[in-house]
């Protein structure tokens, strides 16, 4: 594994990907990015909902090595810049992480955090599902028949004309 300055590796293990299929370890390491603002809040009651859909669906015998990677606000104090490579690294190394919401820099020169990992790491595509919770009111008259999909493309379009100024004011 690689050697990380500001993260700490935990014990666990790689996803790995093998003749096209996911290997996923009884450990598998994940890195997070805890996010700004509201993120360290979202942070914690997300992860305390995974840990408890994996303690039921695995019974103990299965749980996540959290491994911090930091962007934002805590990895421009923690390393003295918005977006270390070291967090790329980490993202690329251990294949599946999870990121909360991260402050767009004031000033010019620097893009928007988020839109910089969707481009970098080509995270092209955000699938929503969409499926009615039983027992929440809805006005459709068979809610419990929705079942949809949504992809929404992540790195061109509306985010390319964010990001990069238009010819056309």
């Amino acid at each position: 594994m690689s050697d990380y300055v500001h993260a700490k590796v935990p014990d666990g293990d790689r996803i790995t990907f093998e003749d096209g299929e996911i290997r996923v370890p009884h450990r598998p390491i994940v890195p997070f990015i805890e996010g700004d603002g509201i993120g360290p809040d979202i942070w914690a009651a997300t992860r305390s909902v995974v840990e408890a859909a994996i303690e039921k669906a695995y019974g103990g015998e299965r749980q996540i090595a959290w491994m911090e990677v930091y962007a934002g606000e805590k990895a421009n104090v923690k390393a003295g810049e918005w977006l270390p490579q070291e967090t790329f690294d980490a993202l690329t190394e251990f294949k599946v992480s999870i990121k909360g919401p991260l402050t767009t820099p004031v000033g010019g020169g620097i893009r928007s955090l988020n839109v910089t990992i969707r481009k970098v790491l080509d995270l092209y595509s955000c699938i929503r599902p969409v499926r009615w919770v039983r027992g929440v009111p809805s006005p459709m008259k068979e809610p419990e028949k929705l079942d949809v999909v949504i992809f929404r493309e992540n790195t061109e379009d509306v985010y390319a004309g964010f990001i990069n100024a238009s010819a056309d004011q």
